[in-house]
């Protein structure tokens, strides 16, 4: 007879998954039960778990090891929680920002919200390649059916292209998994990477194919260019408010599946993973930046921006330090705050009209903003000023930190990559400051009801902005408080 001690199995692991999945499923049977219950109350019910499951997940104290040893609750595991959490507490409030969007009084929104969370954590909280699969299918799935609950052309367009770009991206996966299990007998990465330097990485091409593969696989999970393709369709197709979570959200997740992938293989020493990771996060910075540059649609020219920044965060896991490692969360979660704003401000100066045009968010329906909302104007300006980088905004000093981490190695190709870095951030000035330029020394056009004035917009909205320009303006003074609990973190991470 088997037997199963319940003290080894260590469930409190699963705690924080746990909590949103009984959230979830106790929204959809409250919807059973009542038919009749408000949109405000399903918001304060997804509120109120993700709360709970964000205490779960800050106090968590017991081995990192639990559920038959696929979970991984280390350091890097609740610091990428403490970001998805936080960022999900911060758009749930944003379904009572308007009744245009439908979806939002949906109880099965909430409930598909609260299940792409779950499988967020369990991405970041195992290093076991099928449990990792397994989060990133529920969260897919979940993420496909919210962008097609808009019920829009444009939104079952990008709900279709996101399908289908992840289905290849999960075939990917899994062909990379299973070449790694193939070559070592494990689906554990730590068990991966220790016996894959037992014997000597041998067979090369093994390597080399199950590498290529997962680099496609988080490469459309991030959208890393050349994987890039379908990004901006769905950013355009989707609500501000989601395509600004999507921004965040995945691509954290999507980051810690690769620093337990690939700095395995870059501390080895494997040059020619480094030398490929380095080539991709120079055209991702790069390419990006210059697609954005010639971007008519504000919405738009922000997805290329996103891909930018993503290849600041795949910079600083090729760098591979303790430093860099803190970096990308330090980065994260100044990014957070500001591109979640700017996504949400979008909202604000949303078209009334049917989107029916190609184009959601024009330039030139920005013209002399200052006129017609100058409060949000300004908050606007602040976002954009922190995107570029620009002193002393918050997001300056998460692109300084991943700067200095690559100039500390000492090493000449990443001061080359530094600078590049430098160069990129000084191209998108640009076009950060060509929206600026637009809201502050265009004259308006006529006044076609396309704008919203900031005391039209709801309270949940107006929160939601002030907090993010609040953080952007006054980050810097959090920047040391943010830099001890991050060292503290991965200090106890396995890396």
């Amino acid at each position: 007879m088997v037997t199963v001690d319940l003290a080894a199995l260590n469930l409190s692991s699963l705690a924080p998954m746990l909590i949103l999945a009984g959230g979830a499923l106790l929204i959809l049977c409250l919807d059973l039960i009542n038919k009749n219950l408000t949109k405000s109350f399903y918001v304060m019910m997804s509120v109120l778990f993700v709360l709970v499951d964000l205490g779960a997940v800050i106090t968590y104290n017991s081995n990192p090891r639990g559920f038959f040893d696929v979970m991984l609750m280390d350091g890097i595991a609740q610091l990428s929680q403490i970001i998805i959490l936080m960022a999900s507490a911060l758009f749930i409030p944003l379904a009572l920002t308007s009744k245009r969007f439908h979806e939002f009084s949906m109880p099965e929104f909430f409930s598909l919200f609260l299940f792409m969370i779950v499988g967020f954590q369990f991405m970041v909280a195992s290093d076991n390649l099928i449990v990792i699969f397994v989060g990133l299918e529920t969260a897919s799935l979940a993420l496909y059916t919210l962008i097609a609950l808009k019920n829009s052309t444009k939104a079952f367009e990008a709900s279709i292209k996101y399908f289908t770009m992840g289905a290849l991206a999960s075939g990917f996966y899994v062909m990379g998994a299973m070449i790694f299990y193939a070559m070592s007998g494990s689906v554990e990465i730590a068990v991966i990477a220790e016996r894959l330097a037992d014997r000597g990485y041998d067979p090369i091409l093994g390597l080399l194919l199950a590498t290529v593969f997962m680099i496609g696989a988080l490469g459309f999970k991030l959208s890393m260019i050349p994987f890039h393709t379908w990004a901006p369709d769905v950013y355009e197709g989707s609500s501000s408010a989601l395509a600004g979570y999507m921004s965040i959200v995945p691509k954290i997740a999507g980051v810690i599946v690769a620093m337990r992938i690939f700095e395995f293989m870059i501390g080895a020493g494997i040059t020619w993973v480094e030398n490929v990771l380095y080539i991709i996060v120079v055209l991702t910075m790069t390419l990006s930046n210059i697609m954005a540059l010639v971007q008519n649609d504000v919405k738009r020219m922000l997805a290329f921006s996103s891909i930018s920044h993503a290849g600041f965060i795949l910079a600083a896991i090729m760098i591979n330090t303790t430093q860099a490692n803190s970096a990308i969360f330090l980065y994260w979660f100044l990014f957070t705050f500001v591109n979640l704003g700017a996504f949400s401000m979008l909202w604000v100066s949303r078209h009334l009209e049917k989107e029916t045009g190609e184009h959601n968010h024009p330039y030139e329906k920005f013209s002399g903003m200052i006129k017609i909302m100058p409060f949000a104007s300004v908050i606007m300006a602040i976002f954009m000023l922190s995107l570029a980088g620009v002193p002393p905004f918050s997001l300056f000093w998460g692109k300084l930190y991943i700067m200095s981490a690559a100039v500390n190695t000492g090493e000449t190709k990443y001061i080359i990559l530094a600078l590049i870095m430098g160069i990129n951030s000084a191209i998108s000035a640009y076009y950060y400051l060509k929206l600026i330029v637009y809201m502050f020394l265009h004259e308006p056009g006529e006044n076609d009801g396309t704008l919203y004035h900031m005391k039209d917009t709801s309270l949940a909205l107006k929160s939601i902005i002030t907090i993010a320009a609040i953080a952007t303006l006054f980050g810097i003074f959090a920047v040391n408080g943010l830099l001890e609990m991050i060292n503290y973190y991965v200090s106890a991470s396995s890396f």
